[in-house]
């Protein structure tokens, strides 16, 4: 079964479960949703702020972060700005390739790219953790900012 070949949409509709039985109980009330069929998201209290996994194909992976998709330009930048500061504790914590950075529209995200496999049930599960490693360490600083 964890060898057995999935469709790209049917690899991000099971990450949402899959993620389930990775994440500390402090974070079980996560919700999610996939608003286009390259990516999915789960949020806490506030959607515009928000852990991803897309397709990043051109870079031979799949992003994995926590994104700022908010109106306000500033503020997305002002958390950005925050995670920059604790940046060497996250890259210590998850990897060097971990990185903060301006996207599109005023946006901002820290996030990584993580490489591509052959997209099994193995493979989404090892994704889910590794997401689930991401949200259990970026999380408390995001709640941090935004107090």
């Amino acid at each position: 079964m964890a060898d057995v070949l999935l469709y790209q949409a049917q690899f991000l509709k099971g990450i949402p479960k899959a993620i389930q039985a990775h994440l500390p109980a402090r974070w079980q009330q996560i919700q999610s949703r996939q608003p286009y069929n390259w990516l999915v998201q789960f949020y806490f209290d506030e959607p515009e702020f928000h852990y991803e996994v897309s397709s990043a194909k051109y870079q031979g992976g799949w992003e994995l972060g926590l994104h700022f998709e908010s109106r306000d330009a500033a503020l997305n930048r002002a958390l950005l700005e925050g995670f920059r500061r604790h940046l060497f504790e996250i890259k210590e914590t998850l990897g060097e390739q971990f990185e903060a950075e301006m996207w599109d529209r005023g946006w901002t995200k820290v996030y990584e790219v993580f490489p591509a496999e052959r997209l099994t049930v193995a493979y989404q599960d090892k994704v889910a953790r590794r997401l689930a490693a991401i949200i259990d360490s970026l999380q408390p600083i995001l709640i941090d900012l935004r107090a």
